[in-house]
């Protein structure tokens, strides 16, 4: 199954996660044999840093440890040997647990199963994406939320900001699951007059608004500039789709881009905009207008009343990025 976030994407929802890591400090070193030495009692050591450094993957026996850097750990008597002809771990910061890249690996792993489990079956996951194959901005950032929690939790299982995080997440997926959000793969009632987006553009000239209603099925509408200047000056063409395909059918040519609505395609119109009256296009900026025909299934949800309740729950107070 593929995770839905990125480790950057957790960075973006929590920019503090690294305060929250999987390792241990182990105490108690003594001194084994020689430049050997060894900790009791300290856990399972599945990885090993001395002042931060991954020390690589363990010897096969205690009697294998005998160069700098070298560990063990013997799992029948619960105890971790470490070499260093150079400095007693005593006098360092010797820890237990998981690489932190990995560590994160496999909680967004996790948040991902979880997600996926939680939210209703009969949703279509396959389309939790965008046109560009990333995942929609909701899904990323709940599945962010757990990953989130799931590693502060690790570190301080009664953690408040935790809890919030999986207050948030929950109430998510539970929108999600009555039909309350909008997903970007979703059309809603306004697709017919159209969805805006640049594709690539550097003049000053922009469009600003469309008018009317599309009538058709589902385009995605090329609209690009063929002559560069400002109104009166700049041309566009516009490019719908045909048999063959999206973007192929020529269906405006040429026009002088007046500042008035003008002609896009089946019923919709388009202006163009500066913020100056000598505000130019540059030639071959592009814009893309996604539409859906007005006769066609929408499906936002509509809408509902919906009753909260609070317990005694604190609120808590912790720094997200939107």
């Amino acid at each position: 199954m593929a995770n839905y976030i990125t480790q950057r994407d957790l960075y973006d929802i929590y920019p503090n996660i690294d305060e929250y890591d999987s390792k241990a400090v182990i105490h108690g070193w003594v001194n084994d044999s020689g430049s050997r030495y060894k900790a009791d009692n300290c856990g399972l050591v599945t990885q090993l840093f001395a002042d931060g450094q991954n020390l690589s993957s363990a010897q096969t026996s205690k009697s294998a440890v005998d160069t700098n850097g070298e560990w063990y750990y013997d799992s029948t008597t619960d105890t971790v040997y470490y070499y260093n002809s150079a400095s007693s771990p005593e006098n360092m910061l010797m820890e237990a647990g998981e690489d932190n890249n990995t560590f994160k690996a496999r909680m967004i792993a996790n948040a991902s199963a979880f997600f996926t489990s939680k939210v209703d079956a009969t949703l279509p996951k396959e389309m939790f994406t965008l046109k560009d194959g990333s995942y929609d901005y909701f899904i990323k950032r709940t599945v962010g939320l757990l990953a989130a929690s799931f590693m502060i939790k690790s570190y301080e299982p009664e953690s408040e900001i935790a809890e919030a995080m999986n207050e948030e997440a929950d109430n998510n997926i539970q929108d999600l699951n009555d039909g309350i959000v909008k997903l970007g793969f979703q059309s809603s009632g306004d697709m017919s007059q159209g969805n805006v987006s640049k594709v690539s553009v550097s003049g000053a000239l922009n469009i600003v608004d469309t008018r009317g209603d599309y009538v058709g099925t589902y385009d995605r509408i090329k609209v690009k500039i063929t002559t560069a200047g400002a109104i009166g000056t700049a041309k566009y063409s516009v490019f719908a789709k045909d048999s063959d395909g999206l973007k192929n059918n020529l269906v405006v040519d040429n026009t002088i881009v007046n500042g008035d609505y003008q002609s896009l395609v089946g019923g919709l119109q388009i202006r163009f905009q500066g913020s100056a009256d000598s505000s130019a296009a540059t030639l071959n900026d592009e814009w893309e207008v996604e539409v859906m025909g007005k006769h066609e299934h929408t499906d936002s949800a509509g809408i509902r009343s919906v009753k909260l309740t609070r317990g005694n729950n604190k609120r808590v107070k912790y720094t997200l990025f939107n």
